[in-house]
Order: structure tokens, then sequence, then C-alpha cells
């Protein structure tokens, strides 16, 4: 009996992304799987319930029988707890489950014998590079929170010279060189802004001027980054010491975007009030990590608000700014996940709990909590 992989329409408002685009139903569909989609999942992204039709899978318009048929279930956000309720005992879900901030949910995928994979989870080794969903996506929102702040600035980007005179370029300055950051420099650089970044890992300051921007440099004392990539969490006082270099900084800039998550925790605060108060009136902030509680201080979840004429752009998911291209990069990393965990034998998914990439990224399987971080909580 073939294996039945399912992809529910995202129900999380303002989610524009789909967990699946037509490209990749055929390489789905011939490991020996039967795809289905539910009715509505393209609409932001660009793809009919036709467009699935013709690649070979079929269309649902009842969302809850669907589910409850699927051995599969992939979306790009994490289930609710009434989709959970409709999964068989021994399903698989593969989504972005934010897993340290979804206790609940964890507990209910568990208690529901479903085996979850969390996709922010994937390790960031060579072999799990092609599933990395949090890296593709990441790079889609460097590139979008630059074009946000180029919409809400009131001055071009590049230098010109013209008949009234030369246009000095716009002043950007990075907070964060990650995956988000990197690719908002090359972004800005490539808009004719004059770029600055800082980062408190000093590993990245080649890679931030091989894109042509200035690395700041703020001594802070020892840091470092994780084995995972990731920024090592700062004293209060290291803390304190980053705020005063990046205050001078920002009262300079036109334009400061903010790219500082640490994953599992609730993201660093970044710019303060008093840092705010430095910058110039007309300066536009955009805050990368508003989903993880933010780095800008008053920042508001998908609003943008101005504070002593300081506008401060607050949209949540960047990524869904993009929606073709992001479900597109997603799509790909799912495909490569089954892909690579797919049986040809029994044409299945085969959970390797020995695996080194399912140790880190299965967190239930079986009725328990398998993931050690999780299980820790």
């Amino acid at each position: 009996m073939q294996k039945i992989l399912a992809f529910p329409k995202e129900t999380q408002a303002g989610e524009t992304r789909a967990a699946i685009v037509p490209d990749f139903v055929g390489k789905l569909m011939a490991l020996g799987a039967m795809i289905e989609v539910e009715a509505g999942i393209g609409t932001h992204c660009g793809h009919s319930e036709a467009d699935y039709i013709k690649v070979g899978a079929t269309v649902w318009t009842d969302r809850v029988a669907m589910i409850q048929s699927a051995d599969v279930i992939v979306q790009v956000r994490k289930p609710s707890l009434s989709d959970v309720s409709m999964m068989r005992e021994g399903a698989v879900f593969v989504g972005l489950l934010d897993p340290f901030q979804s206790p609940e949910l964890i507990q209910a995928l568990a208690a529901r014998g479903v085996s979850a994979i969390s996709m922010e989870m994937v390790p960031r080794s060579t072999r799990a590079q092609k599933m990395d969903v949090l890296s593709s996506q990441a790079s889609l929102a460097g590139y979008a929170a630059v074009i946000a702040a180029a919409e809400q600035s009131g001055k071009i980007f590049p230098m010109m010279m013209t008949p009234a005179g030369t246009i000095k370029p716009v002043k950007v300055f990075i907070i964060g060189a990650g995956v988000a950051g990197l690719q908002a420099i090359a972004t800005a650089k490539r808009l004719g802004a004059k770029v600055e970044a800082f980062d408190t890992r000093p590993v990245v300051e080649e890679q931030v001027k091989s894109l042509g921007a200035k690395f700041v440099k703020i001594d802070v004392g020892e840091t470092g980054q994780t084995a995972d990539g990731y920024a090592k969490p700062l004293t209060e006082e290291q803390i304190k010491l980053q705020r005063e270099g990046m205050k001078r900084v920002c009262a300079e800039s036109d334009v400061v975007i903010t790219a500082a998550q640490v994953f599992g925790r609730r993201a660093p605060i970044l710019l303060t009030s008093e840092m705010l108060d430095a910058m110039k009136p007309g300066s536009v902030v955009v805050d990368l990590a508003v989903e993880s509680g933010g780095n800008v201080e008053g920042v508001v979840p998908d609003q943008i608000i101005e504070r002593k004429g300081v506008k401060i752009v607050g949209i949540a998911s960047l990524p869904c700014c993009v929606p073709v291209h992001a479900s597109q990069m997603y799509s790909s990393n799912v495909t490569a996940l089954l892909t690579e965990f797919w049986d040809k034998e029994t044409k299945a998914l085969k959970l390797n709990l020995e695996d080194d990439i399912l140790k880190s990224c299965l967190v239930t399987h079986g009725g328990q909590i398998v993931n050690p971080k999780l299980a820790a909580t």
C-alpha cells in the first residue's frame, strides 16, 4: 500500500508559505508515495489546485479526512492541538515546531503517538546542509529586511551625482552576522549603501569584509560561538559594553538591522530606548528577531511604529514577504529530509533513532519525548 504524504495549508495568520510547491511533487512521488495537498495551499505563492493536479498530486477540500488518513503530515508551521488530535498513532509530523516555546504541543504529540520532526533542530552539519530550513529562510529574511528598510526610509541607498548636487549613500548598520545578517549586508551593498556590521563572534569578521562591509570592533572580552554556529550568550557586563559601542554607531546610521538570535532562548535586547533616542529622526530600525521576543526595546510584532521620529519595523516573519522563493526553498529542504530517510524497499519513512540528524531533530516518538534537550525542560 502506498504511503500518504499530506500537506495541509497553513492556518496561522499572516503565513503565506506553502510546505510543498508543484516542482517537488514529482520528486516525492518517485519515492513511491502518494502526495495529497489541501485546497488553497499555494494561494499566496502563485500555485493553483490545477498546478498540483497536473504533476500528480491529489487535492483535498476535507482537511480532517486528509490528516486522519496520512502517514506523514508536513507543514511550515506547527500544528494546532486540534490537528494533532486528528493524527493517527504512528503518523509522522514534519514542520517548524518552535519546540522550546511549545511544551503543551510537544506533550500532545507524544501522547498521540506521533513521531514529530522539528525542522529548526536539524543540525548544521555538512550532510544535513540541504535540509537546513533555518539557514534557507534566514537568508530570505536578511534580504527582505533590507527591502523593508528601503521602503520605509525617506532616502535612496546609493550615492548619486546629480545636477542638483551629490547625494551621499545611506549608512546601514547590521547587528548580527549570521546567515540573515550576511545576506542583509550583501543586499544593502548591492543597493549602494555604506555598510557596517557587528557580531560578538570575531570569526565572522572575514566574512563581513568579504562582502564589502566594515566590521565594527567592540571589545567586550572573551566571546565565541556554539558547536552549531550560534553566538554564545553574553554576560551582563559584556552586554553593557556592547551597547555602549553600538550606541555610537547607531547614532550615525540611517538604517539599523538587528539579526541576533540564540536558538531555544529569548532573543537578546540589543537596542534599548536610550540607544534609540540617540538615533537621528528619519532613521529606520528593522528587527529580524521579533518572533523570538525581539532585539529592539518596544518593538511591536507585525507593526511599524514611530518613536521620536525613528521608525521601528517589526514584521514577524520576513520570509513571508517573499512567499514564492520561501516556499520553494522550504519544499527543497523538506524533500531532502524525506528522501534521506525514505526506505526504498518498504517505500516508507524509516526513522533510525541512531542517525545523527534524527537524534537532533526527532522530538517525539513511540509515545515519548525523545529529544534529550526537550525531555530535560
